[in-house]
């Protein structure tokens, strides 16, 4: 198989930015050839976030200049990235556009999900073509729409003869299981991931994220919080299942009582939850994982991985860049590797992973 060049822009749940690489796929394997993160500017960033924490009071003129303003960044992200990598837009064979989520919700009636960043305006920008809207004809066909990873990590890091399990910690935290067998891959979003830290982090620090979670290693979990956490209902229903920030975040922590803990203590026991219930999930379900990948956001936070370690005895835990590819990147490598797929007419979703009824192909293609 020839050699070709994609593009992968994804931004996730902390709304931080756009992830953009470069990537360069062939059979069997994907190489990156440039990165770029391409922050929102302030204004943009700001009415996103109000977009998604407050949908009582976001209008439908407030989506559609959304829908534009995140189009143009996208498309500055795709623009930059190619232009310091030194290769000319006719190199690249399509770019695969993730968007911005706004909304999420795959157990609503009627069932729906929206990402927002007008590919039309990425593909006219470019010159490239572009595929967009990954997610709604999984939708459609009774599936979860999310997660939608697990068939690139399939591709690129299943092991033959051992069971290994890769988690993406990012606003949200999901695994994939790969059996050393022909028994097929599964994956779920487990529940939080940075996106309860992030928030409190916020609130009380003014800072993004807790820094290699310092902050959090400086309180004590609060046992009774914790347990209030764990009994969350989500973490106890069966796959396929997704979930997002309309659940998880903190109006939902508040509702538990955290009035009188101290703020660190908080933060301590928020860290505990994600590891608590990423580790618990692959206890339950791959309970012969013999090796566990981490990539996404979370992998930068210390004292989370050195949790999840610890509650993982017997497993080997390291980051995806033991097997190639850099942690930060991954989500980016896998909507480039979507819209390869697409524009080759093969499909994109795993049924048992979603709960689809069929395979797909997913997102739609905007053509020059």
């Amino acid at each position: 198989m020839k050699l070709q060049l994609f593009v992968g822009l994804i931004s996730g749940t902390s709304v931080d930015g756009i992830d953009a690489a470069l990537v360069c796929i062939d059979e069997d394997s994907v190489n990156l050839v440039a990165t770029h993160s391409h922050p929102y500017p302030d204004a943009v960033r700001d009415r996103l976030l109000h977009a998604i924490r407050h949908p009582d009071t976001t209008t439908v003129d407030d989506v559609c200049t959304l829908d534009a303003l995140v189009g143009e960044a996208f498309r500055d992200a795709a623009l930059t990235l190619i232009r310091d990598s030194g290769h000319k837009r006719s190199d690249i064979k399509a770019i695969g556009s993730h968007g911005q989520t706004l909304r999420h919700r795959p157990d609503a009636e009627p069932r729906f999900t929206l990402q927002i960043g007008n590919p039309a305006i990425i593909s006219t920008g470019t010159g490239i073509t572009t595929v967009a809207d990954f997610r709604r004809q999984d939708l459609a066909l009774g599936g979860q729409g999310a997660p939608l990873v697990p068939p690139f990590h399939a591709w690129l890091f299943r092991e033959t003869g051992r069971t290994v399990t890769v988690a993406n910690i990012g606003g949200i935290a999901n695994v994939t299981i790969l059996p050393g067998d022909a028994t097929p891959t599964r994956g779920f979003d487990t529940g939080p991931g940075n996106t309860l830290l992030d928030a409190w982090c916020r609130r009380h620090r003014s800072e993004a994220y807790d820094d290699r979670g310092r902050w959090a290693a400086s309180g004590s979990v609060e046992p009774a919080l914790l347990e209030k956490l764990l009994a969350d209902e989500y973490l106890a229903r069966p796959a396929p299942k997704s979930t997002g920030f309309e659940h998880y975040n903190l109006a939902w922590l508040e509702s538990l009582g955290v009035a009188g803990i101290p703020v660190e203590n908080v933060q301590a026991t928020l860290l505990e939850f994600t590891a608590q219930s990423l580790t618990d999930a692959i206890k339950r379900e791959a309970p012969d994982c013999r090796a566990l990948y981490l990539c996404g956001g979370g992998v930068h936070n210390i004292a989370l991985t050195g949790r999840i370690e610890t509650l993982l005895p017997g497993v080997s835990v390291a980051s995806t860049a033991e097997r190639g590819l850099d942690p930060d990147w991954v989500e980016a490598a896998a909507f480039a590797w979507l819209a390869r797929e697409r524009t080759a007419g093969r499909t994109g979703n795993l049924p048992e992973v979603t709960g689809a009824s069929r395979s797909t192909s997913l997102g739609a293609i905007y053509r020059v």
